[in-house]
């Protein structure tokens, strides 16, 4: 009984201040809650009401996770561990900070808690996995951290990171399963060629992985991408509720923005595509109410690239023309692309999730700016190799070559991590 208590209590976040935007997130979530539980119950739920023993008594635990880490009522996963007499004894945060409140790449730093007097470990700072020093006080790591389902997304990595580390210090690491809210059915792109593994992707997996975190963590183990023969205890704690075709509006889940610029659900839709844009001097929508949405740059014509695009009649998607001023902002976009300079660009404006291609419908963006404006058009090598996963789209914008080859090429390995992949998931 004592484990179902959370589910009817809200208590405050007590790390300290939490943003306007997350304040009115919870405050959706409460209002979901009134008028039903009918939702997916998360790996957090399913823990503290079948499996607590796995927390509880003498383990000292340490928790990794940000503000996605609540219940359906607001709770914060940390606030129900200690209330529940948890010995809960560090946190540690991943990009962005332990309450989200960090810009893209910006570095984050240790502190203590005030409310709690726990210390906070940064996990994007000085150092990105727990040293030895910060786990040798703890039995168990727990992961509760909501992910969007795109390899270059850095909270997978944070993840594989950590287990690597309890693996090496004997750690029991728990893996608190939460939805891909774009779906676990569709995969798209080409598998990372591990030579550009990187923080933004470190195993070869499709850019559009089709996979949850708990999946991916089981996957990274079993195929020994942390070191042939390496060992971690590692306990996957499935949802309850969750099938593979769902998306996230279905899950009777509140979305909670797990980045300063991941805003909304249609943001993540587009984000597997339209994050390859950061490689190029192209705006990608940070600074503007629709980012990764939102695709422009002073010297592109929005009628002109939408007209073009449209005539393409690439599936469950439209290119209404827009303009848009990117504005500095401290926590979303401290530094974007053309700040307080007028764009020219396109809406990418998903009208069939079920029929759009998000990697497919990003590189061809690429390639149909490049041809409109070859001038201007600039790509960023390295970074493009690190976000495509692969040499292969930088060389074929560079060459004129079409980008669709790509992905033709990359559709043999694409069935085969499939077929890979299958052995792991938890879910139908």
């Amino acid at each position: 009984m004592i484990a179902r208590l959370h589910r009817y209590h809200l208590h405050p976040f007590r790390l300290n201040a939490i943003s306007p935007l997350y304040l009115a997130s919870i405050i959706l979530m409460l209002l979901c809650n009134l008028s039903c539980d009918l939702h997916v119950r998360t790996g957090a739920e399913v823990l503290l009401e079948e499996q607590v023993e796995l927390v509880y008594g003498k383990r000292r635990v340490g928790l990794i996770c940000n503000h996605t880490s609540l219940f359906p009522n607001g709770t914060h996963l940390a606030d129900t561990l200690l209330e529940l007499g948890v010995q809960l004894k560090a946190l540690f945060g991943p990009e962005h900070g332990i309450r989200g409140s960090s810009g893209a790449g910006e570095t984050v730093a240790n502190e203590i808690d005030a409310p709690t007097n726990l210390p906070v470990y940064s996990l994007y700072g000085k150092t990105d996995r727990p040293t030895d020093e910060m786990l040798k006080r703890l039995d168990v790591i727990v992961f509760d951290i909501q992910d969007v389902g795109a390899r270059f997304y850095t909270y997978a990595t944070t993840m594989a990171f950590a287990m690597e580390a309890a693996g090496r210090n004997g750690k029991t690491f728990i893996v608190l399963d939460r939805p891909n809210p774009v779906n676990g059915t569709n995969l798209e792109g080409p598998l990372l060629d591990t030579a550009y593994a990187s923080f933004v992707g470190r195993f070869p997996i499709p850019i559009r992985h089709g996979l949850t975190l708990g999946e991916l963590a089981q996957m990274i183990v079993g195929e020994g991408w942390l070191g042939e023969g390496f060992y971690v205890d590692l306990k996957v704690i499935p949802m309850s509720g969750w099938n593979r075709k769902m998306w996230y509006n279905e899950t009777g889940l509140p979305w909670i923005p797990p980045s300063p610029n991941m805003k909304t659900e249609s943001t993540a839709v587009v984000y597997p595509g339209t994050c390859i844009i950061e490689a190029t001097n192209v705006s990608e929508g940070r600074g503007t109410e629709k980012p990764f949405e939102y695709i422009g740059a002073p010297w592109i014509d929005g009628t002109k690239l939408s007209a073009q695009l449209e005539s393409l009649k690439l599936g469950g998607v439209a290119f209404p023309p827009v303009s848009f001023t990117p504005t500095p902002d401290p926590v979303a976009a401290p530094s974007p692309k053309y700040a307080h300079r007028l764009c020219g660009g396109v809406y990418v404006r998903v009208l069939d999730r079920n029929l759009f291609k998000p990697v497919q419908t990003g590189f061809i963006m690429l390639e149909t700016i490049k041809q409109l404006y070859p001038d201007s058009f600039q790509v960023r090598n390295e970074m493009m190799n690190r976000l495509s996963g692969t040499a292969a789209l930088r060389t074929a914008l560079a060459k004129g070559t079409p980008v669709m080859d790509v992905l033709k090429e990359s559709e043999a390995e694409l069935a085969r991590f499939r077929q890979l992949r299958e052995k792991y998931l938890l879910y139908e």
